[in-house]
């Protein structure tokens, strides 16, 4: 494989990420080649030890969905992790996938109820005291804080399971990259 061919596989890969990213990545494999080439290195050379071009790109993106976790802890960057750690292999995809639905599908149950225990709340608080409940006013104020708070405090734990869940899906990916990386590169 020539020069040109291993660096236009290896941007195809790479399409989706940011284009300074693209173009530093480019840069870091075209500095190989280039420092290859002057120690008297064949770029088929260079090629096969550098290895699948695809295979390249796939876990340079996956290191880019879990750094960017890593910076910014929020919904696009968890999906980010989610999508790169599933990116790694297909085996992972037909075992993690249905496991990562019904997790994701319950939390957003989960959050989803806590909205609307939160709304029905707020609803007991201000309508209460005008439709006369046992125990009076207070009660039916009294009643809806409790209600937003007890939701306000369990959607709070959501979010932390949220995270500890991301972090764990990140800490499987680059413990499944390790293990898989020896298993896939070039024995010499």
């Amino acid at each position: 494989m020539t020069r040109a061919d291993f660096m236009a596989k290896l941007r195809r890969g790479l399409v989706g990420l940011p284009v300074a990213t693209i173009d530093d990545i480019a840069a870091d494999y075209d500095t190989h080649f280039a420092d290859a080439q002057a120690a008297g290195r064949s770029e088929q050379e260079v090629a096969d030890a550098l290895g699948s071009p695809d295979r390249l790109a796939r876990e340079l993106r996956a290191e880019a969905g879990l750094k960017k976790w890593e910076e910014q802890k929020n919904p696009s960057a968890a999906a980010a992790a989610v999508f790169a750690v599933l990116g790694l292999g297909a085996i992972d995809i037909i075992i993690l996938l249905p496991i990562l639905m019904g997790v994701i599908g319950t939390l957003f149950g989960l959050f989803i109820a806590v909205i609307a225990v939160i709304i029905a709340g707020g609803a007991v608080m201000a309508a209460g005291p005008f439709l006369e409940p046992p125990g009076g006013p207070l009660t039916a104020i009294l009643a809806g804080l409790g209600m937003m708070a007890g939701s306000t405090s369990i959607g709070a734990i959501l979010t932390i399971v949220t995270i500890g869940l991301v972090n764990a899906l990140v800490w499987y990916g680059r413990l499944h990259y390790r293990l898989l990386k020896p298993a896939i590169d070039p024995q010499g």
